[in-house]
């Protein structure tokens, strides 16, 4: 079984950057890739942004050049960098892990972005 733990929501107002954190513990083996999801009340969850095992990115259109996704791979960590933040980024983010076992998902952290 595999466990992920985000931290690092909260509020801030437009403009502003949070640091997402995602601990990946437990039978991890073969990753292939980890990712953020978003899901904002009334949406269907989005991809935000992906790395692949060998470091390959891809970001939703909508967060291109403001966000940044990065992994530590001697502690299976996933961060997200989020910077230039606009209210439509107000969601609960999702960490998700995928691996030949299966397709993981943590708990959820809510991101706000008001004035």
């Amino acid at each position: 079984q595999v466990q992920l733990v985000e931290s690092g929501g909260g509020s801030v107002q437009p403009g502003g950057s949070l640091r997402l954190s995602c601990a990946a513990s437990g039978t991890i083996q073969r990753i292939n890739s980890m990712a953020w999801h978003r899901q904002a009340p009334g949406k269907q969850r989005e991809l935000v942004a992906a790395i692949a095992s060998r470091g390959t990115t891809n970001y939703a259109e909508s967060v291109k050049g403001r966000f940044t996704i990065s992994r530590e791979n001697g502690k299976n960590t996933v961060y997200l960098q989020m910077n230039s933040l606009k209210p439509e980024d107000t969601a609960v983010y999702y960490c998700n892990l995928g691996q030949f076992t299966g397709n993981y998902w943590g708990q959820g952290t809510q991101v706000t972005v008001s004035s």
